[in-house]
């Protein structure tokens, strides 16, 4: 059987190759994003993969996009069997330079936007005994320096991972959630920090991540159906909370050495 899937920030990045990943399968992908002309590419090659599918553009801030979003995958698919809330974006900056509209943007995209995609869905997902599939951060487990907000919200998209894993077991909804560190993407076309030092030390990061947005689609497409709860596509992520578990504070102390370090660094400018 064919899958439906419905794939939020599906028009670049990581959404893209995910769709990509599921088209190769056949399956029907539901694009969302609020980049149309993104969407429209991933379309393009996704029906190039084998797939095909429809995009609509979805802001996930707003909740009644999402359960538009859902009833135009019951009028063109019938239903959905995959969810997969992955829009995102990114943000940075040391606690006492972000302003609460930094933290009330981070909130309403990163984590407000997955509960919505999740409670608009759920009704679909009830029906076809479906997946979610939420797309978090290293960030909600490791909790990096100057990156407060974008830590609590991805920590909140674990959480509700969580919480769902355990309420919709009876429902027998499968949930899964994917923490990849950093990768090569477009994520920082969103950036929103009070320093471009702080943007391009970012940068740097995403340069010289060894693996990339596709690795990472075909590792979650691995990981699901092998029915992984938490799906962590870095081997340096799977060591880093692996040491986490065993000695926190090893940790904390080197991330307090990364914040110095970051402090000296933004001072030279």
């Amino acid at each position: 059987m064919q899958n439906r899937i419905m794939i939020t920030g599906a028009g670049s990045g990581l959404g893209r190759e995910i769709a990509l990943r599921w088209a190769r399968e056949g399956s029907r992908l539901a694009l969302g994003d609020v980049n149309e002309s993104g969407l429209a590419e991933t379309l393009k090659l996704v029906r190039e993969a084998g797939g095909d599918g429809f995009t609509q553009r979805c802001d996930v801030r707003d909740y009644s996009q999402l359960t538009a979003f859902a009833q135009a995958c019951e009028e063109k698919f019938g239903g959905i069997d995959i969810i997969v809330n992955n829009a995102g974006v990114a943000s940075g900056g040391f606690f006492d330079e972000l302003s609460l509209e930094d933290w009330d943007w981070q909130i309403a995209i990163n984590l407000m936007g997955v509960v919505k995609g999740c409670k608009a869905f759920l009704p679909l997902l009830e029906r076809s005994k479906g997946k979610i599939i939420n797309i978090a951060s290293m960030a909600a487990l490791m909790q990096g320096p100057a990156m407060s907000n974008y830590n609590v919200a991805k920590a909140g998209v674990l959480a509700l991972s969580e919480s769902l894993l355990v309420e919709l077991k009876q429902q027998e909804i499968g949930v899964h959630v994917v923490c990849p560190s950093f990768f090569q993407t477009n994520l920082l076309d969103s950036f929103r920090g009070p320093t471009p030092a702080m943007k391009s030390q970012i940068g740097k990061l995403l340069e010289g991540s060894p693996i990339s947005a596709a690795d990472i689609a075909d590792y979650i497409y691995q990981e699901v159906a092998k029915g992984a709860f938490m799906i962590l596509p870095h081997e340096m992520g799977r060591a880093a909370w692996a040491l986490k578990q065993k000695n926190p504070q090893a940790l904390y102390d080197e991330m307090a050495n990364m914040a110095e370090k970051m402090r000296a660094k933004a001072k030279q400018g």
